[in-house]
């Protein structure tokens, strides 16, 4: 009897699986505002230098004030290219002949500038308060807003390795647990951070407990579904994410101010941490640490909730025992990230993997943290940017459903690839077409990175899958900190960034097509398990041609 059989008898998409996802997907729902949280928090408002002509004088609501403002502004600050005041300079004396239109500029000296001196003033008619005001992170300390992105994604990272490796070692559970509560202090402590480096600081460890309760929500998922319902928890957690980017435009348009937003998406991870003490812990994950006695609690634990207590009572640890004996076995020997290229099918699975999570993210989020740059309200793109996974995502199901997980990643990654790569073509005037662009490429990433989830947690076996999930987590946050860096290429060549976000994507598509299909198979336990079917093409369910020849065909 295989650990799947064993989830039938106790109930299979029982109750307790209803609940326990359900539970589960409630953190997931506030993880998209932490990953982008810094598009409303480290907002860039217009702004200009401290005019100082004037000491401490503010411009009111009423026409005297504001023809006034606008006055001093003329003699005070530049203009630049586009008739903006500039946002760095300022004139070193009054340059008061400017305010007569005939007046024409006979001493160019007159008109020298210098940097702001005296701080900024900010436009604070959409956010009344961001890091970027809190600490005047502009002109030449705006690099230092792509450096506390970078740094919360290099805390996502760490926490991918940390956090993978713990959760094979000591259990799903206890991992889970943790992450939630270091989730809910870190976070909440960054908002009454009083300098930007204790931001920065708080921010990594939130990152950090982010890897854990991604990492392991989904574990818990898989290890407890059964296997034909496994895409279908899939699309659930990920429209959970998808959800969260409403709730954090929801969030952001209430609350103008970056404290009490960053207070807003941490404190409900004090209520995750509480109710996280009623999970089950996997009974697979037990199995395979020996630990038999346990998983038999955990397993009738189940059976009762489902309803299915005399099937559960049946069960003991003797025939855990023998229904089990190869997570046995394999817990009788140590696991490490060596073994992720041991033999040649997980070698060749974390192969491609690499380029599945390292282009999706970093395309990803290349498109994600670069909403300002629409000229239209930043709320309505954020939503706009959620609202398109929703029927995205949902293509994606049934694709992975009816097609397979190969067919889908490779497709949803070459399309966004193809959207990305459209974009350097269309003038820079039809911003409408741009717009529908990068949302449609955005919409086959998203797509991607739920197939991805549930893709991977399929072709590693049990024994080293959390191993795996944090190796392969570990690559996507690496393409998120490298994402905002490849902006600078720009200054080279406008279109560079597009190239570099748009040719990533098709070159791991096309890596996805050797991989394994494991539609409808079931999860592999040891690592000589051969995840999935190696030999069938992934249009085979389509055509019904499950020659070995055909494996070497990619159509995806």
């Amino acid at each position: 009897m295989t650990f799947a059989e064993l989830l039938e008898q106790v109930g299979s998409m029982g109750r307790f699986q209803i609940i326990h996802v359900t539970l589960l997907v409630l953190p997931i729902l506030l993880m998209a505002s932490h990953n982008i949280l810094q598009n409303f928090t480290a907002a860039t408002p217009g702004h200009h230098c401290h005019i100082a002509i004037v000491a401490n004088y503010t411009c009111d609501d009423n026409l005297t004030d504001l023809l006034y403002c606008q006055e001093l502004l003329k003699i005070a600050i530049p203009v630049d290219g586009n008739q903006h005041p500039e946002k760095c300079l300022r004139f070193i004396s009054a340059q008061w002949q400017l305010l007569d239109p005939n007046a024409t500029i006979t001493n160019e000296t007159e008109m020298d500038t210098e940097p702001c001196m005296d701080g900024w003033i900010y436009d604070k008619s959409v956010f009344t308060s961001t890091i970027i005001t809190e600490w005047d992170l502009v002109c030449g300390s705006r690099t230092l807003k792509q450096m506390a992105q970078s740094i919360y994604m290099a805390g996502v990272l760490v926490g991918a390795i940390v956090f993978g490796s713990l959760s094979d070692k000591f259990g799903r559970k206890s991992l889970l647990i943790w992450s939630c509560l270091q989730m809910a202090i870190t976070g909440s402590c960054a908002a009454f951070s009083s300098n930007f480096t204790m931001y920065c600081v708080f921010r990594f460890l939130t990152g950090m407990a982010l890897s854990g309760i991604n990492l392991n929500c989904m574990s818990l998922s898989v290890e407890w579904t059964p296997t034909k319902l496994r895409a279908a928890v899939g699309m659930v957690t990920g429209y959970s994410y998808s959800i969260g980017q409403f709730i954090l435009a929801g969030l952001a348009y209430v609350i103008p101010d970056w404290r009490w937003l960053q207070l807003a998406v941490s404190v409900p991870y004090f209520i995750f941490f509480f109710y996280g003490w009623w999970f089950t812990e996997s009974a697979r994950w037990l199995a395979t640490a020996g630990k038999l006695n346990q998983a038999l609690k955990e397993l009738q634990k189940v059976a009762r909730i489902n309803g299915r207590k005399e099937e559960g009572d049946k069960l003991s640890v003797e025939d855990l025992r023998a229904s089990l004996q190869k997570e046995m076995s394999s817990a009788k020997s140590t696991h490490t990230a060596a073994d992720l290229v041991r033999t040649p099918s997980v070698r060749r699975i974390s192969w491609c993997l690499c380029f599945v999570w390292f282009s999706t993210s970093f395309a990803y989020y290349g498109l994600a943290m670069d909403l300002q740059n629409f000229g239209v309200s930043i709320y309505l793109i954020q939503v706009v940017y959620g609202a398109v996974d929703i029927p995205a995502k949902l293509i994606g199901f049934f694709m992975i459903s009816f097609i397979g997980r190969r067919v889908t990643q490779a497709s949803a990654l070459i399309l966004a690839g193809l959207a990305i790569l459209a974009n350097i073509f269309v003038p820079q005037d039809l911003q409408t077409l741009r717009t529908l662009l990068a949302v449609f490429g955005k919409g086959c990433l998203a797509a991607s990175f739920n197939c991805a989830f549930l893709y991977t947690g399929e072709l590693y076996p049990t024994v080293i899958r959390q191993t795996g999930m944090g190796f392969v987590n570990t690559l996507a946050r690496v393409g998120g900190i490298v994402a905002p860096l490849v902006q600078m290429t720009s200054e080279y060549l406008p279109s560079l960034p597009l190239i570099i976000y748009g040719a990533a994507p098709i070159v791991s598509g096309i890596a996805t097509c050797f991989l394994p299909e494991t539609r409808n198979m079931p999860l592999p336990d040891t690592i000589e398990d051969k995840p999935g079917n190696l030999y069938t093409p992934p249009l085979a369910a389509l055509t019904g041609d499950t020659s070995p020849l055909a494996s070497t065909e990619c159509t995806g």
